[in-house]
């Protein structure tokens, strides 16, 4: 049971309605429950959707990095809905048991995001020159900002989520 009320989905306006179907049909969206409960402020709602979708669909990088670095983030939040849910089917389960950003299973620039996502949700005064170096071995200055703005907004989207109880019940 969510703490605050959800809107039904036929109350929304039609562009939050649009952004909605369209973050089902990327799987952007495994829930439309928190949105129903963002859509008390639709403007702020689209706002968000557009913010996501512009990463997800045309941000620079890969899914599967993107898909590595939420769950590694809902793994620290413990957001039973981020972490049940699935994105990109380019992560094994496999992958997800063992997100550890050292492990071999991982590529270079992998285990570097990964590294990077878990100080950001966990102990973000340790990133420091060290980390930004890391991180720019392998990504251009652009890539590591979409990097930042996604671990910003995974953070505190799991976090939105758990608090309001905006998810599917057993979630």
């Amino acid at each position: 049971m969510t703490r605050l009320p959800t809107v039904p989905l036929a109350g929304f306006p039609p562009s939050l309605a649009a952004a909605v179907e369209r973050g089902r049909a990327s799987r952007m969206l495994s829930s439309t429950v928190p949105v129903q409960v963002w859509a008390h402020r639709p403007e702020l709602a689209e706002a968000w959707l557009a913010t996501l979708e512009a990463i997800h669909s045309r941000g620079l990088l890969p899914g599967r990095l993107r898909e590595l670095v939420r769950l590694k983030i809902a793994s620290i939040t413990t957001c039973k809905a981020c972490q049940l849910a699935r994105k990109d089917d380019a992560v094994s389960e496999e992958d997800i048991a063992c997100l550890a950003s050292g492990d071999a299973r991982f590529s270079p620039p992998e285990q570097a995001a990964l590294h990077y996502a878990e100080l950001f949700a966990a102990d973000y005064m340790a990133i420091d020159d060290a980390v930004f170096d890391a991180l720019k071995r392998h990504y251009t200055t652009p890539e590591i900002v979409e990097l930042n703005m996604f671990c910003a907004l995974m953070l505190a989207g799991g976090r939105m989520t758990y608090v309001q109880q905006a998810y599917e019940p057993g979630a």
